[in-house]
């Protein structure tokens, strides 16, 4: 049945837009007023032909057609050829529905990872699942899955050859129970990764003072309430005498936009925070600082931590911070989601989110499909191929498990002792080796707000505010317009 289902969708495709203008009143006036204003013959031809397939269909086929067939598939198959990631009709018994609902919620049974999924699958490229950041604190975090990494097949099955809906309703689930996926990472890199899901809570803000007067702030993603405890954390970090700031944005899949905006609002004191443009007068809008929320004196110098898993509202907050010379960016160039997407209630409790503006940062930048450059680039280190082949045969091994399973008390010294045990056999550089042992120590105890250790990249900017005049860094960097516009290098 779902194979003539996909193909009567596909036949009619087009036709059940005009059902859908006929029946949604909520979206009735802007229908018509499409409709009205789509004066040239093309337009007005094939929506003729649309209603005569639709009708001839119903009318002819050899079987009886249900109609919420034909305009489930017409759904589908027009926003899917927008070849849009972010467009997407969402049926009402939906695991994508289930999905939103829950987050906006916030809270739901799975793995927490955020992902994405290209529409077109080829043989030189498979559509394979992509994450693009794991959720801080979640089962996917805990299991050691990165941003970039390639989810190959999920139970045995091969994400290339499914949809983004069946994606999700095999990785969530109720919490307690297993989803065995298999990892590519890199070039060669292949391993299983067994997650029992649990409730993902959907997160906020983590925040700490270090050494030196630091304030270190990580905020994960930004919900409704991210803006409050951004405020708490700096009123905590005041009342022990900060003088230097972090901000880790890294693995931050986004938010609401609303959020990013009051929590930017806290750091710049006047100027445009980000601006939207549309074909739809009314959706280019500038959003402005007040000045009047401003916390965070102009004298506190900071820097934002980024990365590849770093998206949307995110990417939002790193580029007015930069834009403004208020912060200096250390890390990896981030995700690049530039666009703005609306979800509308369609019929019979089903969903459209569909992308309607592109958002730029204050200097007039998008950056959809590009991301922001560091101004200082920091990287993990990158595995060679015979470091990869060598990590593929220890993940297929219960080596690291086995040995954290034998000490419920692992000191950071007993994991660098069996980090120089497995070197001998798995020859990759020993401060990775210790931090997957520690990684598999922390799946069922609590995990540090840092690791200065391992973490190259909060090191760095630790040390710079150590020795650097930040604030003159920064006063010296490019905006993320100029970065885009500079004419590339001659060799």
């Amino acid at each position: 049945m779902k194979r003539k289902q996909i193909w009567l969708g596909a036949a009619v495709f087009s036709a059940a837009i005009v059902l859908f203008f006929m029946i949604m009143p909520a979206l009735s006036a802007s229908g018509s007023s499409q409709i009205k204003s789509a004066k040239n013959a093309d337009t007005s031809r094939y929506l003729q032909l649309f209603d005569y397939v639709f009708s001839y269909v119903q009318e002819h086929y050899v079987d009886e057609v249900d109609s919420k067939v034909l305009y489930e598939g017409a759904l589908k198959g027009m926003l899917e050829n927008l070849e849009d990631p972010y467009t997407a009709y969402i049926d009402s018994e939906s695991a994508m529905k289930t999905s939103l609902n829950d987050t906006t919620q916030g809270s739901f049974g799975g793995v927490g990872l955020s992902i994405m999924k290209p529409f077109v699958s080829t043989p030189e490229k498979p559509a394979y699942v992509e994450v693009a950041s794991p959720i801080e604190g979640t089962p996917g975090q805990k299991a050691g899955v990165q941003p970039g990494d390639l989810i190959i097949e999920i139970n045995g099955i091969n994400t290339a050859d499914i949809t983004m809906e069946d994606v999700l309703s095999h990785l969530r689930g109720p919490a307690g129970t297993d989803v065995n996926l298999t990892i590519r990472r890199g070039k060669t890199m292949e391993f299983p990764v067994i997650i029992t899901r649990a409730i993902i809570e959907v997160p906020t803000v983590k925040y700490a003072m270090m050494e030196n007067g630091i304030g270190y702030l990580r905020i994960v993603e930004f919900t409704p309430l991210t803006p409050d405890k951004v405020q708490e954390a700096l009123d905590s970090f005041a009342s022990e005498g900060y003088s230097k700031l972090i901000i880790d944005l890294r693995n931050n899949p986004g938010g609401l936009i609303t959020s990013v905006i009051n929590v930017a609002d806290k750091f710049i004191e006047n100027g445009v925070i980000v601006s939207t443009r549309s074909r739809i007068p009314y959706e280019n809008r500038e959003f402005s600082a007040s000045g009047s929320t401003t916390t965070v004196s102009t004298s506190i110098p900071i820097i934002v931590l980024i990365n590849k898993g770093s998206a949307s509202a995110s990417e939002i907050l790193a580029g007015a911070l930069k834009d403004h010379k208020r912060a200096y960016l250390v890390g990896e160039t981030t995700y690049g989601k530039g666009s703005v997407q609306q979800v509308l209630d369609l019929l019979n409790n089903d969903m459209m989110k569909i992308t309607i503006a592109r958002y730029y940062t204050p200097s007039g930048a998008n950056i959809d499909k590009l991301g922001i450059p560091p101004d200082m680039e920091v990287s993990f280190h990158e595995l060679t191929e015979d470091e990869e082949k060598a990590l593929s045969e220890l993940f297929n091994t219960t080596k690291i498990a086995d040995f954290v399973e034998k000490k419920p008390d692992l000191t950071s010294k007993d994991a660098e002792k069996f980090a120089a045990e497995l070197y001998k056999e798995y020859p990759v550089e020993q401060r990775i080796l210790k931090r997957l042992v520690m990684q598999e120590y922390y799946r069922t105890h609590t995990q540090p707000l840092y690791d200065l250790e391992y973490d190259v990249q909060l090191k760095a900017a630790v040390d710079l505010l150590k020795k650097e005049n930040v604030t003159k860094l920064t006063a010296s960097t490019k905006t993320v317009q100029e970065l885009q516009s500079k004419e590339p290098e001659t060799k």
